[in-house]
């Protein structure tokens, strides 16, 4: 068997919820040994959003695979001590413990890296230094404070949230590249280093094409949005890629509420897709055969070709969008996803088998490395592993391993 990219490296996941566990899990998936530290009462979503009751809820299952989980209480002398060791034998230590909380144990970056100056310290905040820093942050108030929510919707609507978590998961994957880039540059200088990411910057960095767009709008409006009028913030635009190529999700039949096409409308795609919507002649009318014709009458394009594509289904759509290599795509729901074949076969979607709920189904690794391929297992009951890590690599004894429990230590 090949060896997996992390293997060997040890991290110590003081994580919970999502923007940190997220972040384990790629590691685990890239061959870490990720040990889950919790308390004796367990990350709080074991027990949030359940469906089946006295189980781990999928919250907790779905971001928590491939790692093992250890109880213990650091708010104890001896919770303390064994913390002192686990961070001794570790690579790497992850958490996303409000401001100051780690500190607050005692345990500093200085006391850290006294402890072990080799390991990467990585750290998930809401926000950085500053105003904001003892703000509390939650996925969808990175959304706001990050650029997301003011230009996601519609012109005439509020601010919208995204459905993708690129506050939580979105932070978890820049933790990653941190964390990675620690441990290749601690191959040069034997030491380890701060990892510091906030939400808030994640979200910022995702939403740099709007930054870019608030730049552009001191020169004049944005031609490539659809909106009428432009004030000196980056509008709401709906659908709009906002891009060089412009896009909308265009209805098909029979008009459930998924049943859309993204479509992308390349210089080179307007000739086809003029004929497919039945408007030939549209190809070389001077008021529409250009990219630059076009722009001021966005919304009217895609009205016309939305004429067409709501007296077919988005499957018969896509075949023939694709035919003609219009770039395009399906908005596929949750349950279509889950379904999904190809999504299946690619290893996205996986079932794993679950000591307690038999099974469940669960993203795989987005990250698909020739030489270190992921296979899913499930996520660790809590505590599974406190006698493999603490009597088997700890050295403790069994008596004292019952000795902490009954003390409430484990």
């Amino acid at each position: 068997m090949t060896a997996k990219a992390l293997e060997g490296i040890r991290v110590l996941d003081m994580t919970h919820v999502q923007s940190g566990p997220s972040a384990t899990q790629l590691l685990a998936w890239l061959g870490a040994d990720v040990v889950k530290l919790e308390a004796p009462s367990g990350d709080i979503t074991r027990g949030q959003l359940r469906d089946l009751p006295d189980v781990d809820s999928l919250y907790f299952t779905m971001l928590n695979c491939n790692k093992r989980s250890i109880t213990l209480n650091t708010k104890t002398e001896r919770g303390k001590e064994i913390l002192t060791e686990l961070i001794r034998r570790s690579d790497v230590m992850v958490e996303n413990f409000g401001p100051g909380a780690v500190d607050r144990m005692g345990f500093t970056w200085d006391r850290i890296k006294e402890i072990n100056p080799r390991i990467v310290y990585a750290s998930v905040k809401g926000f950085g230094e500053g105003p904001y820093t003892n703000f509390k942050a939650y996925e969808v108030v990175a959304q706001a404070m990050g650029g997301s929510m003011s230009t996601t919707g519609f012109e005439d609507g509020p601010p919208m949230a995204t459905g993708a978590q690129i506050g939580d998961s979105g932070t978890g994957v820049h933790v990653v590249a941190g964390i990675l880039a620690a441990l290749y540059q601690r191959e040069r200088t034997g030491r380890g280093q701060r990892v510091n990411v906030a939400m808030q910057h994640a979200v910022l960095n995702l939403c740099r094409v709007k930054l870019r767009d608030q730049q552009r709008l001191t020169h004049g409006p944005l031609a490539e949005y659809p909106n009428e009028d432009f004030g000196d913030e980056v509008p709401r635009s709906g659908n709009a890629s906002g891009g060089g190529q412009p896009g909308w999700a265009v209805r098909c039949a029979p008009g459930g509420p998924n049943d859309y096409v993204y479509v992308i409308v390349q210089p080179v795609g307007w000739q086809p897709l003029s004929e497919l919507i039945g408007r030939p002649e549209l190809a070389d009318d001077p008021d529409w055969a250009t990219p630059q014709a076009r722009l001021p009458k966005l919304n009217k394009m895609f009205q016309l070709i939305e004429e067409w594509s709501s007296t077919l289904p988005k499957w018969e759509v896509l075949e023939r969008l694709n035919a003609h290599n219009i770039p395009c795509g399906p908005i596929l729901s949750t349950k279509e996803i889950i379904e999904d074949r190809s999504l299946a076969a690619n290893e996205m979607i996986v079932t794993v088998p679950h000591p307690e709920r038999g099974e469940f189904v669960t993203v795989g690794s987005p990250l698909k490395l020739s030489d270190s391929p992921v296979e899913v297992t499930s996520s660790p009951l809590l505590g599974q592993h406190n006698e493999e890590v603490y009597v088997g690599e700890l050295g403790l004894g069994d008596e004292e391993l019952r000795l902490l429990e009954s003390n409430g230590v484990i």
